[in-house]
């Protein structure tokens, strides 16, 4: 028997990619346009310099995908890409194209919900039953959900203003760490997890956010806003200007990772707590999948094993090359869906792509009502 071959087209931000995989989950040819550089010069994501980056890039990167796969556009089972939470500029050229392609040959379209598909991810590399838990955390999104099947999420929490890749992209900005020797080249949150490692946790006290309130959603401008505070304080003493490096970079660094992270690990304690206490992950061996880009950041992975730990989890992290944004892990999704016969549709039906999109069933109001505090926990992480 013939396998499965599926095309998978992700644009729902920066990242221009594009995969062939076949239904063992084998990576048969991928291709990748990094916008990093680009956005890295001009201090964020322009939003219509990313689309017309994808415009540049989109045929060439599923090109060289098909190429190096060695599968023609007739052998395909079908494509999927991303239509929903993203850029709406940058997703509307990634579904426009699919669109065409899927016309052209005659092939079935499976959109696809890009948090689905980071949440998925893990099941491409090992044999990861449902239900399981996963912590989303990148640059555009922060969640926990409990994932019971391929298109069946209940949502336990999420960000209530920015994400926490955003939260240290910009944190790194304000501290112009693109200035520093070591830093050139990396993006915000690398910059941070970097210096960090050099530097005092403890010199600046931040407080954890949402303390007093008992729910899993999140919140990173109060902390940003506490940094940023601190900085102007310390450019005062310092007797700089906004714009030059401080000699305490490194402890805010770290304060503002070990910030950071005590608050993932804190919702993560108060989602695993109330899982338990509803019977809603399996009793022998519960999993939470890790997954996003911010999940590479080896201090807050260390945080939350912590968590799991003490509350007797498997802990699972997807390679940091599949946390971020990228074309396989849409083709996996695409063949999950495939395998199951769900939200497979013809070449010929009008898809649009949705900006703002929630992942599965919100419970988070449940969780919120169920109140449960926390029991305090030693966050020692050693850097």
């Amino acid at each position: 028997m013939e396998l499965r071959l599926v095309l998978g087209i992700e644009t729902s931000c920066d990242d221009t990619g594009a995969a062939v995989l076949d239904e063992t989950g084998a990576i048969l040819g991928e291709s990748l346009n990094s916008q990093k550089e680009v956005h890295l010069r001009t201090g964020g994501i322009i939003p219509t310099v990313a689309q017309q980056l994808h415009r540049e890039n989109i045929e060439r990167v599923v090109q060289e995908a098909l190429e190096r796969s060695s599968v023609a556009p007739g052998q395909l089972s079908a494509v999927a890409t991303t239509v929903k939470p993203g850029l709406a500029l940058s997703l509307g050229i990634g579904l426009e194209f699919s669109l065409r392609f899927v016309r052209q040959h005659n092939k079935p379209f499976i959109p696809i919900h890009h948090m689905e598909a980071h949440a998925l991810t893990v099941r491409m590399l090992q044999p990861v039953a449902f239900p399981f838990l996963v912590l989303l955390v990148s640059g555009g999104h922060s969640l926990l959900a409990v994932a019971r099947g391929v298109d069946d999420f209940l949502l336990l929490g999420h960000t209530l203003d920015e994400a926490p890749g955003d939260t240290l992209d910009k944190v790194a900005r304000r501290l112009s760490l693109i200035k520093h020797p070591q830093c050139s080249t990396l993006s915000g949150g690398q910059a941070i997890e970097l210096l960090a490692k050099d530097g005092d946790r403890t010199r600046f006290p931040f407080t954890t956010p949402m303390g007093q309130t008992y729910d899993c959603c999140f919140s990173f401008a109060g902390l940003r806003n506490q940094v940023t505070m601190t900085i102007m304080k310390q450019e005062a003493e310092e007797g700089v200007k906004q714009g030059t490096l401080l000699t305490c970079v490194n402890d805010i660094a770290a304060a503002t990772q070990h910030t950071v992270a005590s608050h993932l690990a804190k919702r993560t304690h108060r989602a695993i707590l109330f899982c338990k206490a509803k019977g809603l992950l399996p009793s022998s061996s519960p999993t939470l999948v890790v997954s996003g880009g911010v999940a590479s950041n080896q201090y807050i992975r260390k945080a939350l094993m912590i968590i799991t730990e003490m509350t007797g989890l498997h802990l699972l992290c997807p390679p940091a090359k599949f946390c971020t944004d990228n074309g396989v892990m849409i083709a996996w999704n695409g063949l999950e869906r495939l395998r199951e016969g769900k939200g497979i549709l013809p070449p010929n039906v009008d898809v649009c792509y949705e900006p703002k999109a929630p992942l599965g069933v919100d419970i988070s109001a449940e969780v919120k009502a169920a109140a449960i505090r926390l029991p305090s926990v030693r966050m020692k992480i050693p850097n």
